[in-house]
């Protein structure tokens, strides 16, 4: 769609580049993957899509266009790097496809004007106001100048490296151990706040942009009594470091957010991020093979302008109620009263989207086409919300509400099914313990008891619910299972009435010690992070001797060990080989020490699993589904790592663990191999080729086939969330060898896994999830204990 205004002069057109990333030719100083790639972006979402964007953004899009090359190259790179931060315009690089650099920034720099828009940008609920900076004016360029906006000591001494800094400090006469510490003191010396934050300072939708013209400084802020002074002080530090760095150049925010908005149309994302998601396609595209498999890019992902902007916004509140629940600490009651107000705001709305949304999905989408559609609209953000404001909800004990917004959350079978099992557990408890006290009773429970008998078989109706919910998750299972065993004892239901879980109890992992030799080193003095494995988290004390050191503190550190298994090294003086031991890891200790039981093993952690649903799901992950392969350069599914993956492709999902659990993983390992492997090496989600495949048949083979079975539907109903907290070492036992003790042979082969802890080392929540999911398939986990028999000190 031709824009009023767009350029006559010739451009590549979309066709031409396409065929040039197809076909990998670019010339330097001429064309560039980076460039096409962008421009592909753009030009195929204005191609449908051009709707989304006013009158304004055109013209930007149109001034774009008529921007050099070399000025395109150089935003794009810039794009793709830290693009809330300032770049020294005498560090960029780029000599081989940008000539004229200071040409190139001039271009990037001009300050050009915009026609007036026809839209307005409506509330969104939840939001407090526009984030500062990131709406276009009447005016806009695509990159900042420094010369312009810094003229503060805050925003420019950010500008130094530390040895910089150092140098500066010299001659202000200021002391610290640190950047933060430097910068602090540069502060004090200015007379101004302590405090400067220069660590935490980003430009971004969520926190604000920085005043970087015309600010200035309130008398509340300065510490002397005379505030032109440290103005003056100020000005002169700032002179300095200008000086120092040279000139800078910065995307400017509004066009930044303008494009970042483009590739979000374009490749259907819905990370919160500070770069596109055209990163991924530019460290793959020029390298990498991909699947074969059918592009299929709809037109309506957004239907107006409005809903865009409002998904946005939906982004930007939840990045907000994140903010308080999750990346802070824990909480307080002001900040809770934050995310309720939230959830009050958004509660309405989410009522009305949610209607429209099974309106859509009864009428227009056909089965399974609207599930990674549903992930861009606001009701997915703001059902997530939901979800946060009932856990607020328990913590001020408002158990009435709680349960309506949790009989709410499951009556609707559309967005954040992954979360159902919760809900359910949630709600059986209040159901259990609170709704007594809220609900009213049926006539015929006449006192207190029996009303709470009658909410406990309420409760145990729930649990059941959510056993035969198909889109309750398994990790949700056994949780389930408890509560109904325990509500069945307390209501006295007869035996042979009761739920038998036996098939499913847990079993507890095996415990087994292995003694080794651990090696200890003095604490570096470098701050180097790179050394930070071998240093230790505390240092020793002064008054501590070489005689008597202090035991270090490893609990966040890498332990050295001795790797028992010995090899053989040449000596060029004797030229004999000698024997010796190797240092290792704590976990390729043990492995090595497995390896003498007669076991083969990785130290995988979630890799050798993840490769195996790779091989074992190949063409499901490729299968043809609508909206979910919007470029030919995917390695998966765009819904893979969403929770409408699983019931998207239900059947074949169902089919294809029916035939793990029949035995026929290892032609599906073989068949993968042959047409993915060798040479080529595909691209695929997760699988890692560095796998031997003939370790891998080996496996499949000794895992029990229901047990495969299990494991591999955990990782398709939450391959994202499920990728952390396997245990560390992945071992098995091929068919036909002598066990542990060296006796008689197993036929069937076995696999375990093993989870290494050294001292003080603790079950984080998605480790018990995993052995509660192993264990519950009935494959053995062991908990390996590396205990050092010896303490060598280099």
């Amino acid at each position: 769609m031709k824009q009023p205004g767009q350029p006559s002069k010739p451009r590549v057109e979309s066709g031409e580049r396409t065929d040039r990333v197809g076909e990998r030719k670019w010339v330097k100083g001429k064309s560039s993957i980076y460039v096409d790639a962008f421009n592909l972006a753009l030009e195929t979402v204005l191609e449908d899509e051009a709707h989304l964007f006013d009158e304004a953004e055109h013209a930007v899009f149109t001034a774009w266009r008529c921007l050099s090359y070399e000025a395109q190259y150089l935003y794009v790179r810039l794009f793709l790097r830290k693009t809330s931060a300032w770049h020294r315009v005498s560090k960029l690089g780029y000599h081989s496809d940008v000539a004229d650099l200071p040409r190139a920034i001039e271009d990037l720099q001009v300050v050009r004007e915009l026609p007036s828009s026809s839209s307005q940008d409506g509330e969104h609920p939840g939001e407090l106001e526009p984030p500062e900076g990131t709406t276009l004016e009447s005016q806009f360029a695509f990159a900042d100048r420094s010369e312009d906006c810094i003229q503060d000591l805050e925003e420019a001494s950010s500008l130094l490296r530390l040895d910089e800094l150092k140098a500066l400090a010299k001659d202000a006469r200021v002391q610290g151990k640190n950047k933060k510490e430097l910068l602090r003191a540069f502060r004090r010396t200015s007379g101004k706040q302590t405090g400067l934050g220069f660590a935490s300072m980003k430009r971004s939708d969520t926190e604000g942009s920085t005043v970087s013209i015309g600010s200035v400084v309130s008398e509340d802020d300065s510490r002397d009594d005379t505030p032109s002074r440290p103005e003056n002080r100020d000005a002169h530090w700032v002179d300095k470091i200008m000086a120092e760095t040279g000139p800078c150049i910065r995307l400017a925010l509004p066009t930044l957010k303008l494009f970042e908005r483009v590739h979000l149309v374009f490749y259907r994302s819905t990370e919160w991020t500070e770069k596109s998601l055209t990163t991924i396609i530019l460290l793959r595209i020029a390298r990498w093979n991909f699947p074969d498999y059918i592009v299929s890019r709809s037109a309506k992902i957004f239907a107006s302008r409005a809903l865009l902007l409002e998904f946005e916004a939906s982004l930007r509140t939840q990045f907000r109620v994140d903010n308080i629940m999750e990346f802070n600490g824990t909480p307080s009651k002001d900040t809770l009263q934050v995310v309720l107000d939230i959830f009050e705001e958004v509660h309405p709305r989410w009522k009305v989207l949610l209607a429209e949304e099974q309106r859509k999905e009864d009428s227009i989408y056909s089965t399974g086409e609207g599930a990674y559609l549903r992930r861009l609209s606001p009701a997915w953000v703001y059902t997530r919300i939901v979800h946060k404001g009932a856990y607020v909800l328990g913590k001020y004990k408002h158990h009435l509400r709680e349960h309506e917004v949790l009989c709410e959350l499951l009556n609707q079978r559309l967005f954040h099914t992954s979360r159902r099992g919760d809900w359910y557990q949630r709600k059986a408890l209040l159901e259990e313990h609170y709704m007594h006290l809220h609900l009213p009773s049926p006539p015929e429970c006449k006192d207190i008891e029996s009303g709470k008998r009658h909410w406990k078989r309420v409760a145990l109706t729930t649990c059941e619910q959510g056993l035969q919910d198909h889109l309750t998750h398994l990790i949700f299972h056994h949780d389930l299972q408890k509560r109904t065993m325990k509500l069945e004892k307390q209501l006295k239901v007869p035996k042979r009435l009761q739920h038998d879980f036996q098939h499913v109890l847990l079993t507890k992992a095996a415990e087994r010690t292995f003694h080794g030799i651990r090696i200890e080193r003095p604490p570096s003095t470098s701050t180097s992070r790179r050394n930070s494995e071998q240093q230790t988290t505390s240092t020793t004390s002064s008054s501590t001797t070489p005689t008597t050191p202090k035991p270090p503190d490893r609990r966040s550190g890498k332990t050295i060990w001795l790797d028992p298994a010995p090899h053989t090294l040449l000596d060029p003086t004797t030229n004999l080989h000698t024997p010796t031991q190797s240092e290792c890891s704590v976990e390729a200790m043990c492995l090595s020490s497995y390896r003498a039981l007669n076991y083969k093993g990785y130290h995988s952690e979630g890799g050798l699993l993840r490769t195996l649903f790779a091989y074992l799901f190949t063409d499901i992950l490729f299968l043809y589904l609508p909206n979910v392969f919007q470029t030919p350069y995917q390695t998966c599914p765009l819904d893979l790592h969403t929770d409408a993956f699983f019931p998207s492709r239900v059947s074949e999902i169902h089919e294809r663990l029916n035939v793990i659990a029949n035995g026929g993983a290892a032609g599906l390992v073989r068949g993968v191999w042959e047409v993915h492997g060798g040479e080529r090496k595909t691209c695929i989600v997760g699988l890692d080729w560095t796998f031997d495949v003939e370790d891998l048949v080996e496996i499949v083979e000794a895992f029990p086939g229901e047990a495969l079975s299990t494991v591999m539907k955990v990782l398709a109903q939450e391959y994202g969330q499920r990728g952390g907290g396997v245990p560390d070492l992945f071992l098995w036992k091929p068919k036909g060898v002598a066990g542990e003790d060296g006796g008689g042979e197993d036929e069937k082969g076995e696999v375990m896994f093993a989870e290494v802890k050294s001292e003080n080392d603790r079950f984080s929540d998605t480790q018990r999830m995993w052995i509660d999911v192993l264990s519950g398939a009935g494959v053995k986990v062991e908990l390996c204990h590396a205990v050092a028999k010896e303490v060598r000190v280099q």
